[in-house]
């Protein structure tokens, strides 16, 4: 049987995440991947192995997502067959430290509610870490998730953003509503 394998890289500080208390965190996500994950915590070094190429992805997906910050219970999600991850780089958009500090400012809102609010009305969840923002959530919602953020992160007003959200949940309310009506 082939063996596959990737190496990843993740922040030194979110190696102890990864790892969790006693091993716990390492130990389900292999048990949950069926892979071996091999953690160099001097360096944040991660390969990791397995013979099932879409566990082997589904893997990478969620150390890549707790290495973004996510804690690992949302970063399991993952494995769910919906649920996608999605990164923003803020870096691209923000000319320098201050200009990153702003834009990421504008995504987290007052005391978070512009992220919670966001979070509510996708069901997605969000991760403001570094130079990135990191998005998880069923795949029918992370690009409007990501579109909102796009749209702040260019100056577009909080309340357009959750406007443009709010129709969209809408969508897929009524679409969810007449595959209902439909099956009956």
């Amino acid at each position: 049987m082939e063996e596959y394998k990737y190496d990843l890289k993740i922040p030194k500080e979110r190696v102890a995440v990864l790892i969790g208390s006693k091993g716990e965190t390492k130990k389900l996500i292999e048990k949950e991947t069926s892979t071996k994950l091999y953690i160099d915590s001097e360096e944040g070094d991660v390969a990791v192995s397995g013979t099932d190429s879409l566990n082997l992805f589904s893997c990478r997906e969620v150390i890549t997502a707790i290495g973004r910050g996510f804690n690992p219970e949302i970063a399991l999600k993952l494995l769910k067959i919906d649920y996608v991850f999605d990164l923003i780089n803020v870096s691209e958009l923000s000319r320098n430290k201050n200009d990153m500090q702003r834009l990421k400012g504008r995504v987290i809102g007052q005391e978070g509610k512009s992220r919670k609010c966001i979070e509510e009305l996708t069901n997605c969840e969000l991760s403001v870490y570094g130079k990135t923002i990191g998005i998880i959530g069923p795949v029918e919602q992370v690009g409007n998730t990501r579109i909102a953020i796009e749209m702040l992160l260019n100056g577009s007003m909080h309340a357009s953003v959750f406007q443009f959200l709010e129709k969209k949940r809408r969508e897929v309310k009524t679409i969810n509503f007449k595959e209902q009506f439909k099956s009956k």
